[in-house]
């Protein structure tokens, strides 16, 4: 039995429609293919972004297995061209199927197991395998529908495909993502590509179909979009017990913001851990002895005025304002979120001593980089309380351009800190931010403390090596600033002169060789085995 007979003595098909209502209908079907074919390959950089990190590393991965993937489709849709009517049909089952559940088992992989990395590659290799094979099988199905020359034929599927990634690439970040999910958004997009398949083969193409090929079609088509309906009912309770899999069972909040994945768990103010895309950022069990560090060093001296750069949870204003002379603070923080819960939930706002309420406090909600070239000046202290630097969107946050923005603003006399990650187990990344600070004009004093669980991936596994906190403390001029505390210093649970005495020390015994600084053009925080 041989399906579309018609083609192979090269006739034209016969279809229920005109054959330029046909084309128009095959160019649609590239077009809603092409859409999803984009949305699949988004979600799965956006999600490896979340849960691997180092967004450039995945984003390379993701598009270069694809593209190389598409190669070997296209050359294997060679053998499918006589049967090019049920081989796009079974193509797109299960390219909706394998793309609209692959956010779905990366998730899995990354909550359960703890790992996504081969299950990111298998996925993108799959799916521009079944990507790559659809041009060749739809330029068949175009031509023995209204036959062209093959130049035409060819502009009008890629112009059908370009048109349908553009509004794919759109609707991911703008809608799919924001109003659906990364999970649900998936599986719908993949019944939409099934739905899309199905139909121009089972309408535009069934009287090429045998029988026994229609029926095949029809029951794969149903069993998968009744599959991606189903996960799509279920995709809250597999949310839910996913994320108790990585965080634990005492999830009180877990928040998809426009930026970020914001996650609480614990059951009041001393057991409270907040997660960022799944990476634990703040523990109350020791978050005092960071932000201690973090802050204090730098308020020694004139400290009217102060400025901190991320920090939306509250915990570093919340040492700044324990300073009665603060006059005032500004916050500059990226996601409205994160500074909603900082003043909105009960544990949170206890943690950080309610500092929001404080009306020496005035939050703002931008890019910090971009608020630093909109013009201030006059800070006596700059904090930067932003995530360890990589490879990410964040990454311009720890250029020499973004710590000369910070010169600019610092008073005379002003002094920045920032935090530059683990000095132990990413030393090459610590002293890039050292190096970067010194390449914007600033002298430098680095110091660090030893941490006890603070900043690794969520996962199974939370039982890594303690490694420590680093920091640059920096001011403009030709002498470092001293590394001491100020005499109006409130009483600290875990900071002593002695104490930073030792920081010093710590941060100084794995220096490094001069690094290059790190800048907009040449990034140079790549993570460090």
């Amino acid at each position: 039995m041989i399906d579309q007979q018609v083609s192979l003595r090269g006739g034209a098909a016969r279809i229920p429609v005109r054959p330029r209502t046909g084309r128009l209908l095959v160019l649609a079907a590239v077009f809603i293919c092409a859409a999803c074919g984009l949305v699949y390959e988004l979600e799965l950089v956006a999600l490896a972004s979340y849960l691997i990190g180092d967004s450039v590393t995945q984003a390379s991965v993701v598009l270069s297995v694809m593209v190389f993937a598409m190669g070997i489709g296209s050359l294997l849709a060679k053998r499918l061209r006589s049967h090019a009517a049920v081989g796009f049909g079974l193509i797109e089952a299960g390219l909706a199927l394998i793309g609209g559940s692959s956010a779905l088992v990366l998730y899995a992989s990354f909550a359960w197991i703890g790992e996504s990395r081969f299950a990111l590659v298998g996925f993108s290799l799959a799916i521009g395998v079944l990507i790559g094979a659809e041009i060749p099988l739809l330029m068949t199905l175009i031509q023995r529908v209204d036959r062209q020359d093959a130049g035409g034929t060819v502009a009008d599927l890629f112009a059908a495909d370009y048109v349908g990634a553009l509004v794919g690439g759109l609707a991911f970040p703008f809608l799919l993502l924001p109003v659906l999910g990364q999970l649900t958004g998936a599986l719908l997009t993949g019944m939409v590509n099934a739905a899309a398949g199905g139909a121009l083969v089972l309408w535009v193409f069934r009287r090429d179909l045998a029988p026994r090929s229609r029926w095949l079609l029809i029951l794969v088509n149903v069993s998968v979009i009744a599959l991606l309906a189903t996960a799509t009912v279920l995709a809250d309770d597999f949310e839910r017990a996913a994320r108790r899999a990585v965080y634990g069972d005492e999830v009180r909040v877990a928040v998809q913001t426009d930026v970020q994945e914001v996650v609480l768990t614990g059951t009041g103010r001393s057991s409270l851990d907040l997660y960022l895309d799944g990476r634990l950022r703040v523990s109350a069990q020791d978050e005092y002895r960071y932000h201690e560090a973090l802050v204090h060093p730098a308020m020694d001296g004139r400290h009217a005025r102060v400025l901190i750069l991320g920090g939306g949870d509250g915990l570093a204003a919340r040492e700044v304002l324990r300073y009665p002379d603060v006059r005032s603070v500004t916050l500059v923080e990226i996601d409205p979120g994160v500074t909603r819960l900082a003043r909105t939930d009960p544990a949170l706002s206890a943690l950080n001593a309610h500092a929001y309420r404080d009306p020496r406090l005035t939050a703002v909600t931008a890019d910090a980089f971009n608020w630093l070239r909109a013009g201030h000046a006059g800070y006596d202290v700059v904090i930067s309380d932003l995530p360890a630097p990589g490879i990410t969107a964040s990454t311009k946050l720890y250029s020499a351009e973004f710590y000369g923005l910070i010169a600019e603003v610092l008073a005379p006399g002003g002094r920045l800190v920032v935090y530059g990650g683990p000095p132990d187990t990413r030393p090459r990344t610590f002293w890039t931010v050292e190096a970067s600070v010194r390449a914007a004009g600033l002298s430098t004093r680095p110091y660090g403390i030893s941490g006890r669980r603070s900043g690794f991936a969520a996962g199974p596994d939370r039982t890594k090596a303690p490694h420590g906190w680093g920091f640059v403390l920096a001011r403009p001029g030709p002498r470092a600033p001293a590394l001491g505390l100020s005499s109006r210093a409130p009483k600290l649970r875990s900071l002593t002169e002695g104490v930073l005495a030792g920081a010093a020390r710590y941060a100084q015994r794995g220096r490094l060789p001069e690094q290059a600084p790190s800048t907009l053009v040449h990034p140079r925080y790549w993570e460090e085995p």
